[in-house]
């Protein structure tokens, strides 16, 4: 296996599952700061734990507390960001994937003139990076738009709230023309149709059920279209910049090789690569136009749309990969949970303590695919395996099962590199334990560092080094090529 020089190696997180400080320095409320922490639920239960309502929010927003909320307190990476970014640097990250919170800029999302505290802490956290020469890859919006755009407008249902996220991103790269180059704009833009109120703001409680896919199509059209628009701003403000794409990559198999399972498998696929389908060649697949008649699904669309769309392709593709489904017509084929949705279980494959299913070799399937289907650079931004770490009484924290996720997944990925597949750069999912986005759990832990906190708050938030930190820093020095279990 051969990565190649300059190839960026980092990990990944969002600001509304780490930062805390919910409404500090005049950030306004987000739609992650109302998701609910739900004990007696099962995990897997994804439909339940996204559920909101208008009594829901209502509810949230009386409540000052963060113990049921725990996106509102993350990890306090606000306050704690540079003992972070250090040992980030010590593992050797030449990339680190954040997001911006749109809510610590534009509190409600309609204000016309920025908060410039909110601004300030983006300039001290991309000063900080660069001081430790870590790149930042920044994702303009993921999971946490404005409460305030949700319960006023519907979220990105209605056209409006094009005009309010452009202007949030023209602020931002006017801003950070000089820090950052990498830019994504909307985080894993197909999970609109999984968990609408999170992905777009909307509430689902407002929706019939017959229009709720409607609904979502058409308020992810105007993200599609805000998305071009933002990618022809920052190469206008920014010379030389690369932005791209955000798919959650949701590879499915067949589950036999009767002739109906594979044409189910295959509608899966191409509902799940359209969305990146449309970023990258600026316009509606035919297939896809097809499936909306099939539907009854009518894309209000204004006459200057497709001239947009086109205008504002992107330079990358990048990807969250944690598992594949298989499908199957057999209505009682067995089904198990992944990344929010469900799929039929595959019996070859592991699954993690929350059921996902382990599949190393469907990283480098899934690469070969969107990079013979695009034929543009590709950075995979998210991958990892959340688990329930032990620490040892005297500290140290044992995680082999993380260390040979990682192992597996890393050396498929640079097979795929050495049959041809061009990447830029592997952002591990998260390389420090935050809030879980779907369980809103701390206990499903994800980081190659443990922080001293339980599902309601609990702990002194001390960071400690697990064994993988050790392991992945070795890996990262060796630019890939020692991926030994031995640390």
């Amino acid at each position: 296996m051969s990565f190649p020089q300059g190839f960026f190696w980092g990990g990944a997180l969002a600001a509304n599952q780490a930062e805390g400080a919910w409404n500090m320095d005049g950030k306004g409320p987000s739609v992650a700061d109302v998701a609910t922490y739900k004990p007696n639920l099962d995990v897997k239960n994804y439909q339940a734990h996204v559920a909101i309502s208008d009594e829901a929010i209502q509810a949230a927003m009386t409540d000052p507390d963060d113990q049921m909320y725990p996106k509102r307190r993350g990890i306090d990476f606000y306050h704690r960001y540079k003992e972070d970014l250090a040992l980030f640097a010590e593992m050797g990250f030449t990339m680190l994937r954040v997001s911006i919170a749109w809510s610590r800029i534009f509190p409600t999302g309609e204000e016309l003139e920025p908060n410039e505290k909110g601004l300030q802490f983006y300039s001290e956290l991309f000063a900080e990076m660069h001081r430790l020469g870590i790149e930042p890859l920044v994702t303009l919006s993921h999971y946490e738009m404005p409460l305030a755009l949700a319960v006023k407008y519907n979220g990105w249902l209605d056209r409006r709230v094009i005009e309010c996220f452009t202007r949030f991103c023209h602020i931002c790269f006017e801003r950070y023309k000089n820090d950052v180059k990498y830019w994504l704009t909307f985080n894993e833009v197909d999970s609109i149709i999984r968990h609408p109120f999170t992905t777009a703001g909307i509430i689902p409680s407002r929706i019939p059920e017959d229009q709720m896919l409607q609904t979502c199509y058409q308020a992810l059209h105007h993200q599609l279209v805000a998305s071009a628009l933002v990618v022809k701003d920052c190469h206008e403000i920014i010379p030389g910049s690369k932005v791209g794409c955000m798919l959650t990559k949701l590879t499915t198999y067949a589950r036999t090789c009767a002739p109906d399972d594979e044409l189910a498998a295959q509608a899966k696929n191409l509902e799940n690569l359209f969305y990146a389908d449309v970023h990258v060649w600026g316009e509606y697949p035919r297939l896809i136009q097809k499936m909306f008649q099939r539907k009854g699904i009518t894309l209000k669309m204004q006459p200057e749309d497709a001239a947009i769309l086109k205008a504002g392709c992107v330079d990358f593709v990048s990807f969250s990969y944690y598992m594949t489904m298989t499908e199957s017509v057999d209505p009682n084929a067995e089904r198990t949970p992944g990344n929010t949705v469900l799929g039929v279980k595959n019996p070859y494959l592991p699954s993690s303590d929350w059921g996902w299913q382990i599949d190393p070799k469907g990283l480098r399937y899934s690469l070969i695919e969107l990079y013979d289907r695009y034929r543009l650079p590709l950075m995979v931004v998210e991958n990892g395996i959340g688990a329930k770490d032990t620490v040892e009484p005297d500290g140290s924290i044992h995680d082999p099962y993380r260390i040979e996720y990682f192992r597996q997944h890393i050396q498929e990925m640079g097979r795929a590199i050495d049959e041809g597949v061009e990447m830029w750069g592997y952002t591990s999912w998260a390389p420090i334990d935050l809030i879980s986005a779907s369980t809103n759990q701390m206990s499903k832990r994800y980081g190659f560092i443990y922080v001293d906190q339980d599902d309601l708050g609990r702990g002194t938030l001390a960071r400690s080094r697990k064994d993988s930190f050790y392991w992945y820093k070795k890996v990262i020095a060796s630019n890939g090529a020692n991926l030994d279990p031995d640390f």
